[in-house]
């Protein structure tokens, strides 16, 4: 596998010409399997195949049970500076329900010996749990700060078909997700991390200055990048592209010098809506002279038919020629842009 993802870098050094690397990110599966040889390995290639910057973004995404504090010793030696800890929570009740490998222990074990070892780290915590109150939730993000975390990624947990919290909830076993909880709790992590000091740049990231992630922040203003391995997407201002999902067939794949890969080239109304979608979530919004200027009057006019509702209902505002979410809107955004995608050119 691992010559396999050299290989593909080497295949696709093309692909992103005239563009300078920010950002080198190692996501899921498990990259934390990964030892320093295979790690240096595979950064070298990219410094090989394309020009990066002279101090980039080098995150490795990792749950604290994966994080022994050899683990992590080991990692502080390699050119990785930023690390992504899918911490959850730190009840054991809520990991249980969630099936984590790890306990409450194992993850502030973990909390401690990487604060030592890195600056850069960022926390997964999970709100909308069932039966957890907003005062554990509170407990969360305060033991989180405790540690002087950084950065903060929170999502509202989902109930995905056929999973095992999905059986559970169907047998009445557990309860099933609150949305009116979930909202609150957002709230509850909003005003805790502004007192803070942390900037809330994106839907599910608060950050404080200095350490925003600059690989996600990337995806959200529709910069290229290419996406290695099985599963990886891909994306040059144009076109998608994504590779197989199975693991032998892209071995397979690439030991034959063949890109097992599909592509898909966007419109102009895919682009659109994905701009609108990624922006409002955003404090960046979506610049009105934007939409004007790439997509012409059929899509401006448009977006200021249909965003006036939530403008008059002070979900949306219009500054410096921004269209924004307000804080009552925030948790809101995805729906909102739904209503403001354009549904046939």
């Amino acid at each position: 596998m691992i010559s396999c993802l050299v290989k593909e870098i080497e295949i696709r050094k093309d692909e992103l010409q005239n563009t300078i690397i920010e950002t080198i990110y190692f996501g899921g599966g498990t990259p934390s399997v990964l030892n320093t040889e295979e790690i240096n390995l595979l950064i070298n290639t990219v410094y090989k195949n394309h020009t990066v910057v002279k101090k980039p973004e080098i995150t490795l995404e990792a749950n604290p049970d994966d994080l022994s504090e050899e683990k992590i010793i080991e990692l502080s030696k390699t050119p990785i500076n930023r690390l992504s800890i899918g911490i959850q929570s730190f009840f054991e009740k809520d990991l249980k329900l969630m099936n984590r490998a790890h306990n409450s222990s194992e993850a502030k074990k973990c909390l401690q010996i990487a604060t030592q070892h890195f600056n850069n780290i960022s926390v997964d915590l999970i709100y909308g749990i069932p039966d957890c109150t907003n005062d554990e939730w509170r407990t969360n993000i305060q033991t989180a700060l405790g540690f002087g975390i950084n950065h903060i990624s929170s999502y509202a947990l989902t109930v995905e078909p056929k999973t095992a919290l999905a059986s559970l909830i169907k047998k009445g076993e557990i309860k099933n997700v609150d949305d009116k909880k979930a909202q609150e709790q957002f709230y509850i992590l909003v005003k805790k991390l502004t007192k803070a000091n942390f900037v809330h740049y994106e839907l599910s990231n608060f950050g404080k200055e200095g350490f925003f992630s600059q690989n996600n922040t990337g995806y959200w203003l529709g910069k290229s990048y290419l996406g290695i391995g099985p599963s990886a997407h891909s994306f040059n201002g144009v076109q998608r592209s994504w590779n197989v999902r199975n693991n032998s067939k892209y071995i397979k794949a690439i030991l034959e010098k063949t890109l097992p890969i599909e592509r898909e080239i966007l419109t102009k109304t895919d682009t659109y809506n994905e701009y609108i979608m990624t922006g409002l979530r955003t404090i960046w919004g979506v610049s009105l002279d934007k939409v004007r200027n790439d997509f012409g009057m059929q899509y401006i006019n448009h977006l200021e038919e249909e965003s006036k509702k939530y403008i008059t209902q002070k979900l949306l505002i219009i500054e410096n020629n921004i269209l924004k979410t307000t804080q009552k809107g925030t948790f809101l955004s995805d729906g909102i842009a739904s209503d403001l995608f354009m549904l046939n050119e």
